[in-house]
């Protein structure tokens, strides 16, 4: 009875030891990868400013009344349309009075004329001395100085009446309306401001050093040189951009240079005075990538760790570049030879012997 007591009990040893053994085995598997080795494009980001292809602040050339407003804030409006209209009612009796005073100093010339045409006659009938003549026409003369006098104040008071009538220089949208119908306005004072939205420039500022990676960019047509938007809410512009040189002279103050990018607005999507990021594709090169799961960083520093001899990891450190897609583009410290543990990196401890399974990215 004893004998059978002990081998049960033996039995029941070797079974929970081999569960064991199964079950840390079954613990210690982690997936592996190999350090991935691929051609990568990289994007270089720029704070950008948008703004309008044109935008014109529409002042009031007279003092005056506002008696109409025919647009509304945000209307589309083509070059041309009226847009306000002033009162010009002392500019018309302005305008009556310079009628007159040109009616009148072509009366007064008209006189003279027919008065020298009579001492002409005159003169040559040896009635009347030569001198005579010159006094007839001195007096024409200053009589047509009077009517072009009369005349170029007709055309001042008209440039001035046209002046009231306030049109759209050319197609855009009409930004707000600070007056209102009946406001005194005084001359200079604003009314609204336009804008032409059909296309944005986009200004952004780069350092001295990628100043001339851009041109390098932006003059090899064999390369792609995608330039896309940022919006604020983190969407991406439907349309691609076209990169333009905005500045000649780099600021001496921060070694930098104002470029921009144009970019279609066909929806007027993009408004005058927004913000976001612009994104300028650089030349597809091989890099080194690390999943982000894969790497354990402590106080700025980032490791990863290493497969070694008899499935031995290792924590070895390394330097990245940049972030993309969910992987770290290594700078150095890593080859395509190296073996890392892709996740369960927090349950690992340096020295460990893993059992690898083999995973591929």
């Amino acid at each position: 009875m004893n004998k059978i007591y002990v081998l049960a009990t033996a039995i029941l040893l070797a079974s929970s030891c081999n569960s064991n053994k199964k079950e840390k085995q079954k613990e210690n598997k982690y997936p592996v990868v190999q350090v991935l080795e691929k051609d990568t494009s990289f994007h270089q980001q720029y704070v950008a400013d948008i703004q309008a292809n044109k935008n014109v602040e529409i002042h009031a050339r007279l003092s005056s009344i506002i008696e109409q407003i025919y647009v509304d804030e945000g209307q589309s409006v083509k070059k041309g349309q009226l847009l306000f209209r002033l009162n010009d009612d002392e500019l018309q009796i302005a305008l009556n009075k310079a009628n007159a005073l040109l009616n009148s100093a072509k009366a007064d010339a008209k006189v003279a004329e027919v008065e020298m045409e009579r001492v002409k006659l005159l003169v040559a009938r040896k009635i009347i001395s030569e001198s005579e003549l010159d006094l007839a026409e001195a007096k024409l003369n200053a009589f047509n100085a009077k009517t072009e006098e009369a005349r170029a104040e007709k055309a001042a008071v008209q440039k001035r009446l046209s002046y009231t009538s306030i049109t759209s220089p050319f197609e855009g949208v009409i930004d707000r309306l600070p007056l209102k119908v009946g406001s005194l306005v005084a001359e200079g004072s604003l009314l609204t401001t336009i804008s032409d939205i059909h296309s944005v420039l986009v200004y952004f500022f780069i350092a001295e050093n990628e100043y001339f990676k851009l041109m390098q960019l932006k003059t090899d047509t064999t390369r792609k040189r995608d330039v896309s938007l940022i919006l604020a809410d983190g969407s991406t512009y439907a349309y691609p951009g076209k990169l333009m040189p905005a500045e000649s002279e780099i600021d001496e103050s921060t070694g930098a240079i104002a470029f921009r990018a144009d970019f279609p607005n066909p929806e007027r999507l993009l408004k005058h005075g927004a913000s976001g990021t612009l994104l300028i594709a650089q030349p597809s090169v091989k890099v080194l990538l690390v999943p982000q799961k894969s790497v354990l960083e402590i106080q700025d520093k980032n490791f990863v760790f290493l497969l070694g001899k008899d499935n031995v990891v290792k924590m070895k450190s390394f330097e990245t570049a940049q972030r993309i897609d969910g992987y770290y583009v290594v700078k150095s410290g890593l080859s395509t030879n190296d073996v890392i543990v892709y996740e369960g990196i927090q349950s690992i401890s340096d020295g460990a012997k893993i059992v690898p399974v083999t995973k591929h990215l």
